[in-house]
């Protein structure tokens, strides 16, 4: 791989572990999502520096020119993350339709529990008026 190819790619893979790093500093990504990404890093940071791992992987995936092998498996990592995050928001927008059904019952079951008291005082004091 070229030298300044080299360092771009050694540049970006230390920024993004950089970024990682700030979001779980600052609780902004969860720690189990912080795994994967801080271990893709490392194996992009891994390519970059050792010329002979990124030559091999080409060779293995097919590709001739070293630094594309690069950008096609960091590529294929954000289309398994995506298709990971899709999954997780379809059982998350599941799981808040349900809540909402919920609190709509509940919600439906405290209006009917303050009437009844109402309904019960109103007749005691019928009932006192009538006596």
């Amino acid at each position: 791989m070229e030298l300044h190819l080299r360092i771009v790619a050694i540049l970006a893979s230390v920024l993004l572990l950089v970024v990682v790093l700030d979001l779980v500093r600052r609780r902004r990504l969860l720690e189990r999502y912080a795994l994967v990404w801080l271990g893709v890093t490392v194996l992009l940071l891994l390519l970059s520096v050792w010329d002979g791992l990124l030559t091999s992987a080409a060779s293995l995936i097919g590709i001739l020119y070293p630094p594309s092998a690069l950008f096609v498996i960091a590529f294929g990592f954000v289309i398994v993350l995506l298709l990971h995050f899709s999954v997780a928001v379809s059982r998350l927008a599941d799981q808040s339709k349900v809540l909402a059904q919920q609190l709509g019952r509940l919600e439906e079951r405290v209006r009917r529990q303050e009437e009844r008291p109402d309904a019960a005082s109103a007749e005691r004091e019928l009932e006192r008026t009538e006596a």
